[in-house]
């Protein structure tokens, strides 16, 4: 019987395998989309599919009893979220505005813009837990910040960014909304049917099918990342280094906001704020936007994903000398 289910069993045991490698799989990913872009021009067009499917994985990761426990804390999460999602966005948008970026580069601010308003990612309490943080407070200011996401993010941009938006701000709530919640209630829907016990005993399979995802979604997003590196390396440099300061700069001013929270609080929350879903606003955005914000976005995905193999050893030499 054995020998029979075997060729079945196949494609469970090589998702649950995806599924432990974590972040390294999913840097993988990030190079082979970089190396494959004719595979990217194909699935570039199923980019907003991508992310959505993206979104039911990481609902259906949800874990409902851990998120109460962090909702017992109301107040720490509510100044997490407001600083992560408005006062974030507002200095960096007047930032933006006192370097009159709107003359020089409007998809350059288009770009910005579009990192700092985003959520988190939806893999930060993955990469948290990876990294040793508390993963259960970034898990919960991720969907806060996912629930303001689509009222906050199409009126900032629109103050900001103005007549260099390629898309009705209106239109891109909307959308946001439709993505959200459709996730939500597909992982709703799938918790309900199948039972959490199901869910539970599926976690690799569903993490590997999540790396399945995540390489499509690194093939729509890096298939001009090659061309470009190879007729302006300067230039991609420039910009991997302008959206890896980018990322570290939100990270660096919520360490500081929140350093008498302590460091496992402090540090979950700063990795939150610095990793932001771009691919989310793009993908919201119907890509409907200059090339020079995908190749921002597609950029950005390096320094978010290869971030944590550096902090994980950092953060276990902290809470030794703690």
């Amino acid at each position: 019987m054995t020998r029979n289910l075997g060729f079945l069993d196949w494609p469970a045991a090589g998702l649950s395998w995806l599924g432990r490698q974590g972040t390294h799989a999913v840097a993988i990913s990030i190079l082979l989309g970089i190396a494959l872009p004719p595979l990217g021009a194909l699935v570039r067009p199923f980019f907003p599919e991508t992310v959505f499917l993206l979104l039911c994985l990481a609902f259906l990761r949800v874990d409902p009893a851990a998120l109460r426990a962090q909702l017992a804390k109301p107040w720490l999460l509510l100044a997490a979220a407001v600083w992560a999602m408005l006062v974030l966005p507002v200095l960096v948008g007047a930032s933006l505005s006192a370097f009159d970026l709107f003359d020089r580069s409007p998809g350059l601010l288009l770009a910005l813009m579009l990192n700092v308003v985003a959520p988190p990612i939806f893999a930060s309490p993955a990469l948290a837990a990876l990294m040793g943080l508390n993963a259960a407070i970034t898990l919960a200011l991720l969907l806060a910040c996912a629930a303001a996401t689509p009222f906050l993010a199409p009126a900032l941009i629109a103050v900001f960014v103005g007549p260099a938006v390629t898309f009705s701000p209106l239109a891109l709530g909307l959308r946001l909304v439709l993505m959200l919640a459709g996730a939500a209630c597909v992982a709703i829907a799938v918790r309900s049917f199948a039972g959490k016990a199901w869910v539970e005993r599926q976690a690799e399979r569903i993490d590997g099918l999540n790396v399945v995802v995540l390489f499509l979604f690194a093939l729509a997003l890096m298939g001009d990342v090659l061309a470009n590196t190879i007729t302006r390396p300067l230039f991609v440099l420039g910009l991997l280094a302008l959206s890896t300061a980018v990322m570290l700069g939100l990270s660096g001013l919520t360490a500081l906001i929140f350093v008498r929270t302590g460091m496992h609080t402090m540090l979950p929350l700063a990795h939150a704020a610095g990793a932001r879903n771009t691919g989310l606003m793009l993908a919201a955005a119907a890509g409907v936007v200059p090339e020079l914000v995908w190749l921002y976005v597609a950029l950005l995905q390096i320094p978010i994903y290869a971030l944590p193999l550096i902090v994980k050893p950092l953060v276990r030499r902290l809470s030794t000398a703690v």
